[in-house]
């Protein structure tokens, strides 16, 4: 099993649990990004730096995941696809994706994207909070026990 980062948009909070958690467990981790971020000297974390454009990294990930391995990600087309392939898949706000949930979840993706596209303002995400830190290290030492 290997842990793969959509590492882009990945709070950094996040990535430095990631980090404890593959170097705890002795499991491979990969940041994906098309640019570079600081990684730590370890044998376990390395990251792949793709080039620039839309869905480069995405598309990456995807050629690349191995049925079992892990996928942290908050990009819903991106997690359908992982989940396809039978990658586990966990955002960075501790919701487990799963097929009898994604399609529900692109529905919703895609009708919020036509409010946005007609005008509508919707508004973001809230900011990260403690909770949601919570439950992203809950679920991801779920995944690697």
């Amino acid at each position: 099993m290997q842990i793969w980062v959509d590492a882009d948009a990945c709070p950094k909070v996040i990535r430095d649990i990631l980090l404890r958690a593959a170097e705890r467990t002795s499991t491979p981790l990969v940041l994906v990004a098309n640019h570079a971020l600081p990684v730590p000297a370890s044998r376990q974390v390395r990251q792949l730096q793709v080039a620039k454009g839309f869905d480069v990294a995405d598309n990456e990930i995807v050629q690349r995941l191995e049925p079992g391995d892990v996928l942290i990600t908050a990009d819903i087309p991106l997690a359908a696809e992982a989940l396809d392939k039978g990658a586990e898949v966990l955002s960075p706000r501790g919701e487990r994706f799963d097929k009898g949930t994604i399609r529900a979840k692109l529905t919703m993706r895609d009708f919020m994207d036509t409010l946005r596209a007609s005008g509508v303002q919707t508004g973001g995400p809230p900011t990260l909070s403690q909770a949601d830190r919570q439950a992203f290290a809950n679920q991801l030492d779920r995944l690697l026990r």
